[in-house]
């Protein structure tokens, strides 16, 4: 692939998207992923829990498009974390720790109003691809 390419990246392993936008696009060496939140693949529906069990389930959802992508956990840079309660922020590292580990890429953690699907959740990342 041309580093002037783009090439988008999709796999039935994570959701599919409820907007117009790619799980992830491939570009430059890296994989731009899309925000993940907790919706089932299988179902299409988020999955209904704690913060806990949906940073899970988003998390499997980005290792699913990182994968599909030709990428992994271990390539993650940088990661975006967004928390609709920052109350949660405890609970949400403990999750995520167990999917990175010792590896640390750099994060953001912000708090918004409101997530799609009503989700507590969403995670997106940008990886060497």
């Amino acid at each position: 692939m041309n580093s002037n390419e783009r090439q988008v990246v999709r796999t039935p392993g994570a959701p599919a998207p409820i907007g117009p936008y790619e799980q992830a696009i491939r570009a430059g060496g890296f994989l731009f992923l899309s925000g993940q939140v907790a919706i089932d693949p299988a179902t299409g529906k988020l999955l209904a829990g704690d913060v806990a069990a949906q940073t899970r389930r988003a998390l499997e959802n980005l290792k699913a498009v990182l994968e599909a992508g030709g990428s992994s956990l271990a390539r993650v840079v940088r990661v975006s974390v967004y928390l609709a309660d920052m109350a949660d922020f405890v609970r949400m590292n403990e999750v995520y720790t167990e999917f990175f580990g010792d590896f640390r890429p750099a994060r953001s953690t912000i708090a918004v109003k409101g997530l799609p699907a009503g989700a507590a959740v969403e995670v997106d990342a940008i990886a060497i691809a």
